[in-house]
C-alpha cells in the first residue's frame, strides 16, 4: 500500500517527569505510523531551543507523549512558570494529537480539576489542599477520616503508595511529609471513597460528535493490611485485575459521569477519566488522564478499546492520529468558507443590518 505524504514527529521527553509517553510506547508508535505515513520520527523535547527546532522542521502533525516544559530548566518541575507544547504548537499552526492546552491545565491541578467538576453538577469526593512546607494542625482537618492522601500534581500513581490511606492526624502528616520531601509539591486530601474503582477510556468517534466511553473496573492486590490502592507499584507492575461493567444501573451512571467530566474538562480526541464509589454505591470523579499510558496489553486505556471496541493496539494509534488530522482539514475547511464572498441571486441585493 503507497504510503500518505505526511510528516508526523512523535514528541515526548526524556526529562525527568516530563514525558507521559514512555519509551517503549514511542518506538511502538514509530512502527505503526511508518506504515503509513511517508516520514515518521521522533523528537525528544527538553528544552525550548528542541520545541523550536521542532517548530523549524514544520511536520504535518505531532504526536504528543508529553504536556509541557518548564520556563527555567534549572527549576524543572518546580518552575511555576509552564510552557504548554500543545499551545505552543497551535501558535505556529502544526496540529497535535489530543487536547489542547487549557484542558492539560485542568489535568495537571488535581484540586482545578475537582472544582471545575463540582461547577458542572457532577461528583466528587469532599478534599483540602496542604501546601508543601506548610504547618498545619488537627483542628484544621475538617474532613472525615479515612483520608486519602496524594500529590496535587502527579499522574501515573506517582507518590501513592500504602501510606496514602490514612486514619489519623498523625498518619495524614506523615503522608503529606513524605510528598513535600520526594516530590516537592503539594498534597491533595480527600475523604475516602471506599466502593470499587473503574478506569473510563473516552475515545471520540472520527466523523461526528459522539464519544464512545468505555468503562473498566480496576482491582488492585489487596495489602497485608486487608486494603486495596492503585499504587504506583500496582499500575508499574501491571498487576491490577480488569472487569467489564456488567450491572447495566451502574454501567449507565458510570458512562453519564466520565462523559460529562471529560467535557467539563475541555477535552478532545482520547482521554482516561477515573471514577470511584462511595459508601452508598454512588460514582464520583476523582481524577482525569488526557495522555493516557498508550503500550499494548499495559494500562487501562489499550485494554479497555479492545474489550468494547475489539480496536487493537495499531487501530487505536491510527485513530486517535485520524482524529488530529481530520480536526485540522476541518478547520481549513472552516476558513475558507469563511473567507468566500456570499453571492446573491442576480438583481436582488440584502437589507443593510
Amino acid at each position: 500500500m503507497r504510503k500518505l505524504d505526511k510528516h508526523i514527529e512523535i514528541v515526548s521527553s526524556s526529562a525527568l517527569g516530563l514525558s507521559s509517553m514512555s519509551p517503549r510506547s514511542r518506538r511502538a508508535a514509530l512502527t505503526i505510523l511508518s506504515r503509513r505515513y511517508s516520514h515518521v520520527g521522533v523528537t525528544l523535547v527538553n528544552t525550548l531551543s528542541d520545541l523550536e527546532r521542532l517548530v523549524a522542521r514544520k511536520p504535518d502533525l505531532v504526536f504528543l507523549g508529553m504536556k509541557f516544559l518548564p520556563a527555567n530548566p534549572f527549576l524543572g518541575l518546580q518552575d511555576p512558570d509552564r510552557i504548554w507544547v500543545s499551545e505552543y504548537l497551535d501558535r505556529f499552526g502544526i496540529p497535535n494529537t489530543g487536547s489542547g492546552s487549557l484542558a492539560h491545565r485542568l489535568e495537571l491541578n488535581k484540586p482545578l480539576a475537582k472544582q471545575r467538576v463540582l461547577r458542572a453538577g457532577l461528583a466528587t469526593s469532599p478534599f483540602i489542599v496542604i501546601r508543601k512546607n506548610e504547618s498545619f494542625y488537627n483542628e484544621q482537618i475538617t474532613l472525615t477520616y479515612p483520608l486519602f492522601v496524594k500529590p496535587t500534581d502527579r499522574g501515573g500513581g506517582l507518590g501513592v503508595n500504602g501510606q496514602s490511606l490514612v486514619h489519623s492526624f498523625e498518619e495524614l502528616h506523615a503522608k503529606v511529609d513524605s510528598i513535600t520531601a520526594t516530590l516537592r509539591t503539594d498534597s491533595l486530601v480527600e475523604e475516602y471513597l471506599p466502593g470499587r474503582e473503574f478506569s473510563v477510556a473516552v475515545l471520540a468517534d472520527t466523523y461526528s460528535e459522539q464519544l464512545s466511553v468505555m468503562p473498566i473496573e480496576l482491582c488492585a492486590p489487596t495489602s497485608s493490611n486487608g486494603e486495596s490502592v492503585l499504587s504506583q507499584e500496582v499500575k508499574t507492575s501491571n498487576t491490577e485485575e480488569i472487569r467489564d461493567v456488567t450491572d447495566v444501573v451502574l454501567r449507565k451512571k458510570i458512562v453519564a459521569l466520565a462523559s460529562k467530566a471529560y467535557r467539563a474538562l475541555g477535552a478532545r480526541d482520547y482521554g482516561r477519566i477515573d471514577i470511584r464509589l462511595d459508601s452508598n454505591g454512588t460514582p464520583h470523579f476523582l481524577e482525569a488522564n488526557l495522555i493516557p499510558s498508550l503500550i499494548s496489553g499495559y494500562g487501562s486505556f489499550p485494554k479497555a478499546c479492545v474489550m468494547h471496541m475489539d480496536m487493537g493496539y495499531e487501530a487505536m494509534i491510527l485513530h486517535i492520529v485520524d482524529l488530529a488530522l481530520l480536526r485540522e482539514t476541518n478547520v481549513i475547511a472552516a476558513q475558507a468558507t469563511a473567507g468566500e464572498p456570499t453571492l446573491f441571486p442576480s438583481g436582488t441585493v440584502p437589507e443593510p443590518i
